[in-house]
């Protein structure tokens, strides 16, 4: 009896190339993004908090708008740069604020990636937040 894990049919290589390049292709590390923090590389993308101003004024990563999900609209994000990629990010992987939020902003027309793990990856790590209300974001 083959193991559990082994009993649905296995890709090819190949096919694993492609389907994990697409996965990446959405998806930050926590590490990378705090290397690229440290290093001043904040240009081309905006780290979005996609959960409640009240989240955000708790503990929110550095630099990152508040830009709840829920409020997501034309209205609401006219004045994003559309040229830059817009990081979303949530409590952890038991929270789908950011694939609410990174969905919300692909169906305006915004370029988007989901931080793996949210915040609590973040703390994990031990790296820096920042607390305080949100204030307007302008670009």
């Amino acid at each position: 009896m083959k193991p559990r894990i082994l009993s649905l049919p296995i890709e090819a290589p190949a096919n694993a190339v492609e389907y994990f390049e697409r996965e990446l292709a959405f998806e930050v590390d926590p590490v990378d993004l705090a290397l690229d923090l440290a290093d001043g590389r904040t240009d081309g993308y905006v780290l979005v908090e996609t959960r409640s101003p009240g989240a955000y004024a708790e503990a929110h990563l550095p630099g990152a708008i508040c830009l709840p999900y829920r409020e997501m609209t034309e209205e609401s994000t006219r004045d994003l740069d559309r040229s830059l990629v817009y990081v979303c990010y949530c409590e952890s992987i038991y929270c789908n604020a950011a694939t609410q939020g990174a969905y919300r902003l692909a169906r305006l027309g915004f370029t988007v990636k989901r931080l793996s793990g949210g915040i609590t990856a973040w703390l994990a790590h031990g790296y820096p937040t920042e607390a305080g209300m949100a204030v307007p974001w302008t670009a």
